[in-house]
């Protein structure tokens, strides 16, 4: 069974939104990659994310915004034969999105982007506290591009 390449917005994103969780791949100013698993929100063909204000992936981002991030889903072990190890595979999705990361620090701003990453996670009845949206770093990928990828399916 071969790859497929995926190219239809909607299908790219379906994918997107079914992800609990995305891997952001930098590049440290060294040449050194560096990956993170974040939570996140999709909406509009942007990506929002949150972490701490400070600590590595925040300093490589201010000097090197261009990031790579991965979302898989829909992971099923099959096999042509049960005793035969080479005849397992994994049938999944997967999108790669590329884009260049840029902080936002405008309070109302930082607020809607932390409500599209609640949105992801389907909560329901929250509310922000002043001083945590204040103090945590919120940024956004527009996307350049994105390119997708099924097995199996």
């Amino acid at each position: 069974m071969k790859n497929r390449t995926l190219t239809i917005p909607s299908e790219l994103e379906e994918i997107i939104l079914k992800c609990e969780h995305c891997n952001v791949a930098m590049v440290d100013t060294s040449g050194k990659p560096y990956l993170v698993p974040m939570n996140f929100g999709f909406h509009e063909n942007v990506l929002y994310l949150h972490s701490a204000p400070e600590g590595k992936k925040i300093e490589i981002l201010n000097q090197q915004p261009d990031v790579c991030v991965s979302f898989s889903s829909d992971h099923v072990l099959r096999y042509q034969d049960k005793s035969v190890g080479c005849s397992y595979s994994m049938k999944y999705r997967s999108v790669l999105l590329y884009g260049k990361v840029e902080f936002i620090t405008d309070y109302t701003l930082k607020e809607e982007a932390l409500h599209f990453i609640m949105k992801q996670y389907k909560a329901e009845g929250y509310r922000f506290s002043e001083p945590a949206v204040k103090s945590i770093c919120v940024f956004k990928v527009r996307v350049d591009k994105l390119e997708g990828r099924a097995y199996g399916y």
